[in-house]
């Protein structure tokens, strides 16, 4: 699909590079007007469609959710698991603070 002239012009282009602090070479700005001028032309193929009547939807397949249901079940024995790790401090795992203090 190629561009139409005219619909995006390598002025509004630098504009839009100006305003993201994008500094463009010229054969960047032809680029960026080729590819820009085909996603707007590609947008204008989809507002040209005839959508009235059709339900929005969020994806085209019917979903279900595929996690496992919440169940509450035993956890680990908290003094097993204590006993396994390098160092404890008041029956929780004790671990470097982040600053002022070597590991």
């Amino acid at each position: 699909m190629r561009a139409v002239p005219g619909r995006i012009s390598p002025a509004d282009v630098a504009h839009v590079a100006t305003l993201a602090r994008l500094d463009l070479t010229d054969a960047e700005l032809e680029t960026f007007v080729e590819q820009l001028g085909v996603v707007l032309d590609h947008i204008a193929d989809i507002a040209a469609l005839e959508v009235a009547g059709v339900p929005p939807t969020a994806h085209p397949l019917p979903l279900r959710n595929v996690l496992r249901d919440d169940i509450p079940r035993p956890s680990l024995n908290r003094e097993e698991v204590l006993a396994q790790a390098p160092d404890t401090e008041d029956h929780r795992f004790r671990v470097p603070r982040i600053m002022g203090e070597a590991p």
